[in-house]
């Protein structure tokens, strides 16, 4: 297994312009969160950094949502050599783990090019006026450490946000499983400026 590191994005870049399917076929475009922070979270269903972490993306997206912030998930794995990350799977995982968000299929893989998304998960926070405020970890949880999920990091910045605080600039960077590009289809940053690192 190859791990992959975030790409951190530069803070302070508009948010990309998005319009894509969620599981009930519905779409869900940028002009919805006019106004409000959003996150944006790149996650799959199989991935074992995801599985790992994913009741508390559950309660944090969940949470963040009742409060104001616009949250969704999107899944651009490629779902032909990756079935457990089909729409039909999407729709159970999204039953299983009660996500209250959106979550959003990115077939043509151009939402995760727009954003320049690297690993799932790979997280974007940004604020009201939707520039780039936080990129990077969850938290210290990783699948092959006894450090507890708790969303610490990211919970951390968006409460900077709704408090109208600046968020802090040391940010670290996700890690997980790379984006499983279409082939042919990888972006340049996939094979150049990745940090990725043999397990």
């Amino acid at each position: 297994m190859v791990k992959t590191e975030s790409r951190m994005l530069e803070l302070g870049t508009q948010v990309p312009a998005f319009s894509l399917p969620d599981t009930t076929g519905d779409i869900v475009d940028l002009s919805m969160y006019e106004g409000r922070p959003l996150l944006v979270m790149f996650i799959c269903n199989h991935c074992p950094y995801v599985r790992h972490i994913r009741s508390q993306v559950a309660l944090l997206g969940n949470e963040y949502l009742s409060k104001g912030v616009g949250v969704v998930a999107i899944n651009s794995n490629d779902s032909e050599a990756y079935p457990d990350d089909s729409p039909a799977a999407m729709v159970a995982q999204k039953v299983e783990f009660g996500y209250e968000f959106p979550y959003l299929i990115d077939e043509s893989q151009a939402g995760a090019k727009a954003f320049s998304a690297a690993c799932t998960p790979d997280f974007f926070l940004f604020g009201a006026d939707h520039l780039l405020v936080y990129r990077g970890q969850l938290d210290d949880s990783r699948p092959s450490n006894d450090i507890a999920v708790t969303g610490r990091d990211l919970r951390s910045a968006l409460d900077a946000v709704l408090a109208g605080q600046p968020v802090s600039s040391k940010q670290l960077p996700s890690m997980g499983c790379n984006i499983k590009w279409r082939p042919g289809n990888e972006p340049a940053y996939f094979s150049s400026g990745l940090r990725l690192i043999k397990a």
